[in-house]
């Protein structure tokens, strides 16, 4: 389970309407708005700076956070909208979504791997090529895992390893519906080569004499 849901600290408004979100701005804050679930919506401000980092952090739409907002309980949030300057890009405003324990919610879950002391292609040299480090899952609030685990014991060299051959959690499924790739044990790029060089020799040798080459043509 995962037990690492990111802090995400904000104050309440006090005001509504375009004059309180014009002072905040001026103090360095972004104005957004809490709603969903049974509360009535909730007034926020951002600091500029915080939000400013969870955005080029990545995956801010897609992330759930734990909300804190002093006199008020924590509740997990999804952002669902972040509007910009159209002109600066910068943030102006943000809508969160209260989630209940139920609620369905797409997020990207890390993926670790385990089994490397038995994986008969790393032994030979072969390299862990990693497609997908995360992988975006259809999860419930309540029930969100901290992570996936693949193991690559018993792989060769060539062989693959897709979603299909994780166990996902109870209540989680892919967004994608086919069978994709997580990763891949390869040949490193010299052993690549040198069988390259190999086949290339082999097939020369197939090669039938010419006419030219022929002495009794």
């Amino acid at each position: 389970m995962a037990g690492e849901i990111p802090d995400l600290v904000a104050h309440e408004r006090k005001g509504t309407g375009k004059g309180a979100a014009r002072q905040a701005r001026r103090e360095h804050m972004v104005p957004g708005i809490v709603y969903g679930g049974e509360a009535d919506p909730l007034p926020i401000n951002i600091p500029f700076n915080v939000l400013i980092k969870r955005l080029r952090d990545g995956r801010f739409l897609s992330t759930l956070f734990n909300l804190k907002v002093e006199g008020h309980d924590d509740v997990r949030v999804i952002c669902r909208n972040v509007q910009r300057d159209v002109v600066k890009d910068l943030p102006t405003h943000l809508d969160l979504l209260r989630l209940k324990r139920s609620t369905k919610i797409n997020l990207f879950i890390p993926v670790e791997f385990e089994g490397e002391d038995d994986c008969p292609g790393l032994k030979k040299g072969g390299i862990l090529t990693v497609v997908r480090p995360e992988v975006e899952l259809i999860v419930t609030a309540g029930d969100i895992p901290e992570k996936l685990t693949a193991s690559v014991a018993g792989l060769e060299m060539g062989d693959t390893i897709t979603i299909s051959s994780i166990d996902l959690p109870k209540g989680t499924k892919p967004t994608i519906d086919r069978d994709f790739v997580i990763a891949n044990v390869q040949a490193p790029s010299s052993l690549a080569a040198a069988d390259d060089e190999d086949e290339d020799e082999a097939a020369a040798d197939d090669v039938p004499a010419t006419a030219q080459d022929d002495p009794d043509s």
